[in-house]
């Protein structure tokens, strides 16, 4: 035993369980002393078990000791003393790693065992179970460290601590970036100050780019908490040298502020994929592909959209014996021409209109403000984009995709240029998403390029951050892609659910997840740490600041200048 165990008083001991089950502990402390989501560690030989309590169970060697209320009629020490005989508090324990901590040094096998140990995987997943009467502990600071990292190591971010020892928890932002994630939460429940600092902490450590997909104007500029009325300080503050906002439409003012730049995006830019996204918002019928295939190959692949903005619905002209005839500018003239039914010719025409006047679309933008956005993020930039004044779900969904979808061809095409010609490696791209359920729904992934990245991009570099309080109107196969699970408090059944989905030891979890606290409390699952763990999430405030970025806010000199170039 360590000095470590004799300072780290056993609170229990394991009674039974097995590997298809959890492990149940019988508690020796007060039932009150232990808490659902406490990380505990069960030393059994030469191994760690690591897991996390979720359930605590009253039991009793006979249930007529729980049901006599011998307080009343016996002493309170022979009470008290036929309790300890009677009535016992058991911990159930979803176990999840274990670990070979190795003979002691005077031990003859320590030699071996030592030779060994750098081939061999720590820690490794739960292949069997510990002994009779293993005794368990309160997960120390050593052992948070030796499961989730270091927090003075390079690349661990400290997204918490745990409840009951407030040790600190970290993600490792490399493993982090490498497939997507999702950070979920019922409206109230701070997801939007966790994904701020989330963002904050891939900024600094600045070996991916971010781009923000802010609909609400809230990470770039510095805000006011709604329920506190407190200064949020937003992360373009903070990141002056590495953040760039980014305003769509011309003259774009985002809470006071003036963007580094602003989108118009130009008409020859629209493709038919962009417009087939807004099916449900446009309320589209089955015909559209057939006719948006028509509009571009008898009007071209960069002018259709322009020359079918211009046509006129219903406008006829008198042919030489003064009958009426569609105009050749007309909608049912070019219907006529192209085969199309020419109902579904006016009728798409009549609802692209809310898309024919978005004022962000222009004919010929002053700068093309796509590429100026994939070149900044290439470059090791950051980029928040805001929506300004165009916050409804038609823009929103247009825009993103559109965006995204430029994005894709340029990480792919740079990635196939490293591997085949041996120029330089992309840099990776991590794309955060607000209010995903509007564009990963089941109608609607199959038509996005964000479901696209969630499935096949992590291979170009390019992964998701998805952010929402609805993750059951997600779709399954796009949360499946999720590597990483970021949960606050989630009140549907249906919500707790899809958060879990895919992941083992989810009835554990379940309950653990509907009780978290509305605020201030988070269980983290999946690919970017090791195993799942409840923790009391970090606070938004100076003191995070602080410690991110130390007192004198953004740290400059040479290696922020290399930085700065996307240099490492």
């Amino acid at each position: 035993m360590t000095d470590s165990d004799e300072t780290n008083k056993s609170i229990g001991y394991i009674v039974g369980g097995g590997l298809k089950e959890n492990l149940h502990a019988r508690l020796t402390i007060p039932p009150q002393q232990a808490k659902e989501g406490s990380f505990v560690v069960t030393h059994s030989g030469d191994w760690k078990f690591y897991g996390l309590v979720t359930d605590i169970q009253l039991g009793s060697t006979d249930p007529r000791f729980a049901d006599d209320n011998s307080e009343t009629r016996l002493p309170a020490d022979l009470a008290a003393q036929l309790h300890g005989q009677t009535l016992y508090t058991n911990l159930e324990i979803l176990s999840q790693l274990m670990l070979e901590v190795g003979p002691e040094l005077d031990d003859p096998r320590y030699m071996e065992w030592f030779k060994n140990l750098i081939d061999t995987p720590r820690p490794l997943p739960v292949k069997t179970v510990p002994s009779h009467h293993a005794q368990v502990y309160m997960a120390e600071a050593q052992d948070v460290a030796e499961i989730f990292g270091d927090p003075e190591d390079d690349g661990n971010f400290v997204i918490g601590y745990t409840p009951e020892q407030n040790h600190p928890i970290c993600i490792n932002l490399k493993h982090f970036v490498q497939r997507s994630a999702g950070i979920f939460g019922a409206t109230g429940s701070g997801k939007s100050f966790l994904t701020r600092m989330i963002l904050a902490g891939l900024i600094k450590y600045n070996k991916a780019s971010v781009l923000v997909f802010d609909m609400h104007n809230e990470y770039g500029y510095d805000d006011t908490a709604s329920d506190t009325n407190q200064k949020v300080v937003g992360l373009r503050s903070k990141f002056p040298q590495r953040v760039r906002i980014v305003g769509l439409g011309r003259g774009a003012n985002i809470r006071g502020n003036t963007p580094d730049y602003n989108l118009e995006i130009a008409e020859s830019d629209i493709q038919p994929e962009d417009i087939e996204m807004l099916t449900r918002e446009l309320n589209l019928k089955e015909t559209t592909p057939t006719t948006l295939e028509a509009l571009v190959s008898t009007l071209g692949q960069e002018t259709w959209f322009r020359k079918f903005r211009e046509m006129k619905s219903g406008k006829t002209v008198e042919d030489e014996n003064g009958k009426r005839m569609p105009a050749s500018d007309s909608i049912e003239a070019w219907a006529l021409r192209a085969g199309v039914n020419i109902a579904a010719a006016d009728g798409l025409h009549s609802k692209m209109g809310r898309v024919f006047n978005r004022p962000y679309i222009v004919e010929k933008p002053a700068v093309d403000g796509l590429k100026q956005i994939i070149q900044s993020l290439e470059a090791g930039q950051h980029i928040i984009f805001s929506f300004g004044d165009f916050q409804n779900d038609l823009d929103y969904l247009l825009v993103t995709n559109l965006l995204t979808r430029r994005i894709r061809e340029a990480w792919e095409y740079r990635t196939n240029q490293f591997r085949s010609d041996n120029k330089k490696e992309p840099r990776p791209l991590v794309v955060a998403v607000e209010e995903a359920h509007k564009i990963l729904n089941r109608e609607m992934a199959s038509q996005t390029t964000f479901s696209t990245i969630a499935r096949e991009m992590r291979k170009y570099y390019v992964t998701l951050l998805i952010i929402d309080q609805r993750p059951s109107q997600i779709y399954d196969e796009v949360m499946s892609q999720l590597g990483t699970r970021i949960s606050g408090w989630l009140g549907d059944e249906n919500d707790i659910q899809a958060v879990l989905s895919g992941l083992a030891g989810r009835d554990a979890l379940r309950g653990m997840l509907a009780r978290l606290q509305p605020k201030e409390e988070a269980l983290l699952l999946g690919w970017g740490v090791p195993m799942p763990i409840l923790v009391h999430s970090r606070r938004y405030n100076d003191l995070f600041w602080e410690e991110l970025l130390g007192n004198t806010g953004e740290p400059r000199g040479e290696r922020q200048i290399l930085d700065d170039l996307g240099i490492d």
